[in-house]
């Protein structure tokens, strides 16, 4: 019925009552140095953070929101980034807010033809810290997507309820590995042979592994050491409001071992 609810609203042009705008975030492939992603983070129209947006999203204007924050999203990259470069742009979806996701994808459809950004460009992410009500259905969400050419990743992966569980089930492109199992990677033996663990399993599934929330070189410098490649956190860059930020030169993994 909520879904039903918000779907209405949403055709209708329905306002939701706040506005709200995305800074961005580069994703960093330590391979060949470049620019993989930028991901699209919901920010308030003053730069506010998205807490201050997400806490007054209700159960009835849910669909709707999430709805006009890919279009957003969308809408942005298609103005910011640039023309003849590959790369990708990544979205935080809800998949609770998803009544069906052949119907639901094509307002975000509509905004890349609009604005002529290739939907196989793009990345939806949904969070291991959202309790999915219906398993099945975030299954066929994650497999309509891949049908329709999207990439799909499980974000915060290792901070939510069932990690493990959840990439059984749903098998993304990608896992982010969240910012509290990497933080101190380098000296916590512990945490270290938790990532190494994460990376075998994810390996053996055919599933890409980006380490989320890096800080410090030292970080870094483990995360080679285990074999990831695709990177984020504030050691290379912060998040800009409606804009690209500069990365910080960093060697790819190649170059640093030759």
């Amino acid at each position: 019925m909520t879904n039903d609810i918000g779907c209405r609203a949403c055709r209708a042009g329905t306002k939701l009552g706040f506005d709200f705008t995305m800074a961005f975030q580069p994703i960093l492939d330590l391979a060949d140095g470049s620019v993989w992603a930028y991901e699209a983070l919901v920010r308030g129209p003053n730069g506010e953070p998205a807490y201050t947006i997400l806490d007054r999203v209700t159960d009835e204007t849910r669909y709707q929101f999430d709805q006009a924050a890919r279009v957003k999203a969308i809408e942005l990259a298609g103005r910011l980034f640039p023309r003849d470069s590959g790369t990708r742009l990544s979205i935080n979806f809800m998949p609770n807010a998803v009544y069906e996701p052949n119907a639901c994808i094509r307002a975000s459809l509509d905004a890349a033809r609009r604005v002529d950004f290739a939907h196989q460009r793009i990345m939806f992410e949904f969070t291991e810290q959202e309790r999915f009500r219906d398993i099945d259905h975030v299954k066929r969400i994650v497999a309509a997507y891949r049908k329709q050419g999207f990439l799909t990743a499980l974000d915060d992966f290792g901070a939510g309820f069932a990690g493990l569980s959840l990439l059984a089930n749903f098998r993304p492109d990608l896992i982010k590995i969240d910012m509290d199992l990497l933080r101190g990677l380098d000296a916590d033996a512990g945490r270290h042979a938790i990532v190494s663990g994460v990376v075998a399993i994810a390996q053996a599934l055919g599933v890409t592994v980006l380490a989320e929330g890096v800080e410090t070189a030292a970080e870094l410098d483990a995360l080679r050491g285990l074999g990831i490649t695709l990177v984020q956190g504030y050691h290379f860059a912060k998040p800009l409001l409606e804009e690209l930020p500069p990365v910080a030169g960093f060697a790819p993994t190649t170059a640093r071992a030759a």
